[in-house]
């Protein structure tokens, strides 16, 4: 399984835009193949700042996401609302076993 983590921090008065974008993009990624999860959340500290928690079948599904032009034109839309260039990690997990 690969987990995805990621933030961007809005521009001032732009930061209903960029969660409606978000929102979009979180629902469509949702559909495609190999998506486990896919969610958006407010930061509860600063509410410029959006943070993102996927879930991937794995690497395949993950680089297929990318490819998905619908996600390139998402990354560039948010990257220009964005105060800042938006962070991304990425991981290879496997559930514990208690």
């Amino acid at each position: 399984m690969i987990i995805v983590t990621g933030s961007i921090l809005a521009k001032p008065d732009h930061d209903a835009e960029l969660l409606a974008a978000s929102l979009e993009h979180v629902h469509r990624s949702r559909t495609e193949p190999g998506c486990i999860a896919h969610a958006v959340h407010r930061d509860a500290e600063n509410p410029l700042r959006l943070v993102f928690v996927e879930e991937w079948a794995d690497r395949e599904a993950l680089l297929a996401h990318f490819a998905v032009p619908a996600s390139r034109a998402f990354v560039k839309a948010a990257a220009a609302l964005a105060a800042s260039a938006p962070a991304m990690q990425i991981y290879e997990a496997q559930p514990l076993k208690l």
